[in-house]
């Protein structure tokens, strides 16, 4: 195969009719989205498009993942948006890119105006109805590599300047065969997509849908603000499959959900985006037998890259390990002056490595750097700034971001070290360590039942006095990221606004 088309068109000739993508409006077959994918890509073609980014700014649904198919059919690669992201990340990410074109529905008017946009609208419905040129269609494919790019997603920077991340046609599809094969995903399978679409994560259910024939239904966003409702529509649905952020599966663990409502049909839960709180790992083993996979990966490495099954019970104070790398993906550590070690940072060689960051070589210099371990010849590995150890079990053990290493009375520490003794707390169910450094103050900020006085009490008795939060604040939900990660500096706002 040469490109993620390829998984297109081998599905729609073997179950044309087999349903692939619902959302609340329509459910789309795979026949359905190839024909979508050859009248847009004509219409791409017809005015011009070739090898170029073009956005695709619409609601979530099985119609911006049809589009997706139609950029790859005019030889193009997608930049999605959504009008969640906001005008001031919307813009950036313009002034970044420059489109030329804009596959829309009515949710982009407003805000592509707001942005200033200035190349060509094209209505995504419109488009769908187009004739079909096939033999347009034919020289694009030929004129496409697996070499090519496929999407340019956007992560945010550790300066919150985003980042476009260039994903590859043949690492996609290296990871369609690599996380399918751990999920076991099959065509019985009915996934529940959590994930917005103008992230990679979403990569996981559309390619479980292409390459084993999987049902994948668009979970609406609403209904994770309500967590009883948001079970018994996995019911309704017969979900089997969760690949979900952290956030989104304690929401529905530390509100005592199961007490009225269990998922019924679960086989595969699988966890990424931040380190699972072993409490609550445990309410959910205990109430839905299912198998529980943590997932760990970087966007600039195609998605996921390691992964742990859980087999065992952790005790509050331990942590989940990330486990091993995917097959065809290599993971190691390296220590401050770049040799091997049992304990540092992560990198990650192997197809998987993305191109870097568009139009931004001072970053991707940075991070996508020669092997450390390779002076033989040119090899390109990504540099996480992520901290990791193996354990007596020969696993590996996420222990942070580098960026989280601060230098605090005198010690060197981890934020993550300050949030984990705080999920050991009775009544205490996320946290958030920050840190001020004009005040040179550490705070926390959790949501829970549990009273400031008795958590403050609680960590004197765990944690070494340069460890205890000067600041406290419960809030009702920890801020998110786009990515669906706990937003740290959103947190410190918050503590110190």
């Amino acid at each position: 195969m040469k490109t993620v088309l390829d998984l297109l068109g081998m599905r729609a000739k073997a179950e044309p009719d087999r349903p692939m993508f619902t959302d609340e409006t329509e459910t789309l077959t795979a026949s359905d989205v190839a024909k979508r994918a050859d009248s847009l890509g004509s219409a791409l073609i017809r005015r011009g498009a070739a090898r170029e980014p073009v956005l695709v700014f619409m609601k979530r649904g099985g119609a911006m993942i049809a589009a997706f198919f139609g950029v790859w059919r005019a030889n193009c690669f997608y930049v999605p948006v959504d009008a969640e992201m906001g005008e001031s990340r919307i813009r950036s990410i313009l002034d970044r890119v420059h489109p030329l074109y804009a596959v829309t529905d009515e949710s982009a008017d407003a805000l592509l105006s707001a942005c200033g946009f200035a190349g060509e609208r094209l209505d995504a419905a419109a488009l769908f109805r187009e004739p079909a040129d096939d033999d347009a269609l034919d020289r694009a494919e030929r004129g496409t590599l697996d070499s090519d790019p496929a999407y340019l997603v956007f992560t945010s920077g550790s300066t919150g300047a985003p980042k476009g991340v260039v994903g590859v046609h043949r690492a996609v599809l290296d990871y369609a065969e690599q996380i399918t094969k751990t999920l076991r995903a099959d065509e019985t399978d009915v996934f529940g997509m959590q994930a917005p679409l103008y992230v990679d994560a979403c990569l996981k259910e559309i390619l479980s849908a292409l390459k084993c024939g999987s049902q994948v239904v668009l979970v609406p966003k609403k209904l994770f603000m309500t967590p009883v409702p948001l079970v018994e529509f996995l019911n309704e649905h017969r979900i089997t499959t969760l690949c979900w952020v952290v956030p989104a599966l304690t929401l529905i663990s530390a509100l005592h959900t199961f007490d009225a409502v269990v998922p019924q049909y679960l086989k595969t839960v699988a966890f990424g985006s931040e380190v699972m709180p072993p409490k609550q790992l445990r309410i959910w083993r205990e109430h839905v037998p299912a198998r529980y996979l943590n997932l760990y990966g970087p966007t600039e490495c195609t998605g996921m890259s390691c992964f742990y099954e859980v087999d065992r019970t952790f005790a509050d104070d331990e942590r989940i390990p990330i486990g091993r790398a995917f097959d065809n993906t290599e993971i190691f550590l390296v220590d401050e002056n770049g040799n091997r070690a049992d304990e540092g940072e992560i990198c990650i060689r192997g197809t998987a490595v993305t191109y870097g960051y568009y139009r931004d070589p001072e970053r991707t210099a940075k991070a996508f750097v020669q092997n450390p371990l390779n002076p033989d010849y040119p090899e390109t590995v990504y540099r996480t700034g992520d901290l990791a150890r193996v354990n007596e079990r020969g696993e590996l053990e996420f222990l942070g971001r580098r960026d989280d290493q601060i230098k605090h009375m005198g010690h060197r520490i981890e934020l993550g070290e300050l949030e984990a003794a705080a999920k050991t707390v009775e009544g205490v169910d996320a946290a958030c360590a920050v840190f001020d450094r004009e005040r040179s103050v550490l705070g926390l900020v959790y949501t829970g039942a549990a009273e400031k006085a008795a958590l403050t009490k609680a960590l004197a008795e765990k944690l070494p006095e340069y460890l205890l939060p000067k600041r406290t604040l419960r809030v009702e939900r920890l801020p998110l990221t786009e990515n669906g990660k706990t937003d740290r500096k959103a947190a410190t706002l918050l503590l110190f606004r």
